[in-house]
C-alpha cells in the first residue's frame, strides 16, 4: 500500500494573505504587502509549530499587549506591532482589514551572525521557552479594537 501525503498548500516564501474580504464573496487577486523586515527571534525558543506573524496597527499594540493573558514574541517597527504565532493561525478565521497576516518562512527569523539587528526590535519576550502568542484571544482584541465581529469557518 503506497501511501501518498498532500502538498502543504501554503507558500514556502514569506507572503502576505489580505483578509479584508468578507467571507462568502469572491476574493480579488492576491496582492503582496511586505511583511516585516527581518527579525530575529531568540535563542534558545521551541519553533516546532512553524510561524506565522500577525501585524496590527502601532496605535493597538500596547493595548492589546496589556489585555492578553500571555503573550510570545512580540515585534515592533515605525507602523505595525508584529506578533508571533504558531503556523496555520490564519486558517477559517478571517482577521479584521488592516491587519496583515504573513506566513513564516524561517529565513526572516533566523538569528543574525554577529548579534546585528535590523528590522522591527523586540519590544516583549515570552515569559518560557515558545515564541507564539496564543491566536485565539490575539484574534477576539484584533476584532475588538477593529470594530469587528469574529467570523470563523470550520472549512479552511
Amino acid at each position: 500500500m503506497d501511501l501518498q501525503h498532500p502538498r502543504d498548500p501554503r507558500p514556502s516564501a514569506a507572503t502576505v494573505r489580505d483578509r479584508s474580504c468578507p467571507s462568502g464573496t469572491a476574493r480579488p487577486p492576491r496582492r503582496h504587502r511586505p511583511g516585516p523586515a527581518p527579525l530575529s527571534l531568540p535563542a534558545g525558543l521551541r519553533t516546532g509549530l512553524g510561524h506565522d506573524a500577525v501585524g496590527t496597527s502601532a496605535s493597538h499594540g500596547e493595548r492589546i499587549l496589556a489585555r492578553l493573558p500571555r503573550a510570545g514574541c512580540v515585534f515592533a517597527d515605525e507602523g505595525r506591532w508584529w506578533w508571533i504565532v504558531p503556523s496555520g493561525s490564519d486558517i477559517g478565521v478571517a482577521w479584521p482589514a488592516g491587519t496583515h497576516y504573513v506566513l513564516g518562512d524561517p529565513s526572516w527569523t533566523r538569528a543574525r551572525p554577529g548579534g546585528r539587528t535590523a528590522g522591527p526590535r523586540l519590544v516583549h519576550g515570552p515569559d518560557g521557552d515558545s515564541p507564539y502568542t496564543a491566536p485565539i484571544p490575539l484574534y477576539f482584541l484584533v476584532c475588538r479594537f477593529a470594530g469587528v465581529p469574529p467570523r470563523w469557518s470550520l472549512a479552511p
